[in-house]
């Protein structure tokens, strides 16, 4: 027979964000009931932040015990042992698993259902065999990889991010498409681990960053070996399990390379596939189910968080949008979303990070005159020189009053130092708050003060301030 479900609240997809709502919820007494068909966790947890970031650890400790000659320190011969760094990826993730299990959360008084959800009706979801009616539903089913149409390619064994960290051998030549953060940290990462490597970009590699910033970090894994062809479409796949080609067309005409293994990282696509959406009169598209900026669909009872609602596809993107559909669930809070503060990082190495308006946006919407780009390398911090990691910079794009509306980070730890320019941004602050700080020296995220500081550079050039300075010093 049929069960049937009345909760408060029904959340579909045990990723990142469908986890934080779910616990939230139960966390203050609210009926809760969460379907996953897949692995409890997500894509991060199993395929996507956690695994990728320590296989990134792997390689970067291999590069570093290889290349710190500069530093006084030689370690010739570093042998890598992949068996052995993939089972250091699949214990991450062991380590990780049990704060996601459906233990915990069961534990937490959640009713958890491992099986397919689909909407019968707007009011309706029906999981295996139970129908859950709620009061509200949170659809949290994330996204998987795009599978781009190549002709060819469904007869090639390949990889994507789903795949990959399943794999015991180094790959010989490994082949990427897609030159966006999935393809750059993954095609580093084998490459330090003794892979050759590579990128085939249709556009440009990393193109949703600053082409200047983003020119640092292609020329750094360029000097590392990684072969970059870019505005190059693949138009045809072949081969077999360890002999792969790839037909190309670029300027230069048309071409063939080959390589051993092929891992695809062009791009995620939402998972909306089963879901009964159009039953549930929720609107989607190819890019995900449409929300307002209150993350509700065009289905009242019904929210979307996370990759699926369509627009930035990150972790922390979903958690902050558990946070606003939680306000919203539980205490009937108005929320919204703001992407204004959104950062994002590719962890590469050296790491890219942006959070705000770029220069152009801030121009846009703010006028020219009113918009200042200030900028302070690596070059001219004493921990980056120490530390031999000189490649880089911070850059702050500042709006009327020296409020900070936007910044840049890249280099070493840029991703740490992006959590500080995250701050910045989201409470507004100003030139003056930064350089009104006292910052530890000597640390990379001084370079953040130093930029602001900067600010006043034209001051002390001011022929009236300087007038003034010296009138003052007539009193003593």
């Amino acid at each position: 027979m049929t069960r049937i479900l009345t909760p408060d609240i029904c959340v579909i997809g045990a990723g990142s964000g469908g986890l934080s709502v779910a616990a939230a919820a139960a966390a203050f007494g609210v009926e809760t009931v969460l379907v996953e068909k897949g692995e409890m966790g997500g894509d991060c947890l199993n395929y996507g932040c956690v695994p990728s970031k320590a296989l990134i650890a792997a390689g970067k400790a291999a590069h570093h015990a290889a290349h710190s000659v500069e530093l006084g320190v030689g370690a010739p011969g570093v042998e890598v042992d992949f068996a052995a760094v993939n089972d250091h990826v699949r214990s991450v993730i062991a380590a990780i698993a049990p704060h996601d299990s459906q233990e915990r959360f069961e534990g937490l008084g959640i009713t958890v259902l491992r099986a397919s959800a689909r909407f019968r009706d707007a009011d309706t979801v029906v999981a295996g065999e139970t129908e859950i009616r709620a009061r509200r539903f949170v659809v949290a089913t994330g996204s998987s990889p795009l599978v781009p149409p190549i002709p060819g390619l469904d007869t090639v064994p390949f990889d994507t991010n789903e795949t990959i960290f399943t794999r015991r051998e180094c790959p010989s030549h490994l082949l990427v498409i897609g030159g966006g953060p999935i393809g750059l940290e993954l095609a580093q990462a084998h490459r330090r681990l003794g892979a050759r490597v590579t990128v085939v970009e249709a556009a440009k590699a990393l193109a949703k960053e600053d082409p200047s910033l983003a020119a640092i970090v292609i020329e750094a894994l360029r000097e590392e070996g990684v072969e970059f062809l870019e505005q190059a479409k693949v138009t045809q796949a072949s081969g077999s399990a360890g002999d792969i080609h790839l037909m190309l067309e670029d300027a230069s005409g048309t071409r063939e390379i080959s390589g051993t293994h092929l891992l695809l990282a062009a791009g995620r696509k939402a998972n909306v596939e089963g879901l009964g959406l159009e039953e549930a009169g929720i609107a989607f598209d190819r890019r995900g189910i449409s929300v307002g900026a209150d993350l509700r669909t065009t289905n009242r009872r019904v929210y979307a968080i996370g990759d699926v609602a369509g627009g930035l596809q990150f972790t922390h993107v979903a958690g902050y949008h558990a946070g606003i559909v939680i306000r919203a669930l539980l205490f009937r809070l108005p929320a919204k979303e703001n992407r204004d503060i959104i950062p994002w990082v590719t962890f590469t190495d050296p790491e890219i990070g942006h959070v705000g308006l770029t220069a152009d946006e801030a121009r846009g919407r703010y006028g020219a005159e009113r918009v200042k780009v200030l900028e302070a390398p690596f070059s001219g911090n004493d921990r980056a020189q120490a530390e031999r990691h000189t490649r880089g910079l911070v850059r702050l794009v500042v709006g009327k009053g020296g409020k900070v509306v936007g910044g840049d980070a890249v280099g070493a730890g840029a991703g740490e130092i992006v959590n500080m320019l995250s701050l910045i941004v989201a409470r507004g602050l100003t030139v003056r708050d930064i350089a009104g700080f006292v910052s530890p020296y000597p640390s990379l995220s001084e370079a953040v003060r130093r930029a602001a500081i900067s600010y006043y550079a034209e001051s002390a050039r001011n022929p009236w301030i300087r007038r003034l300075v010296r009138f003052l010093a007539r009193f003593g």
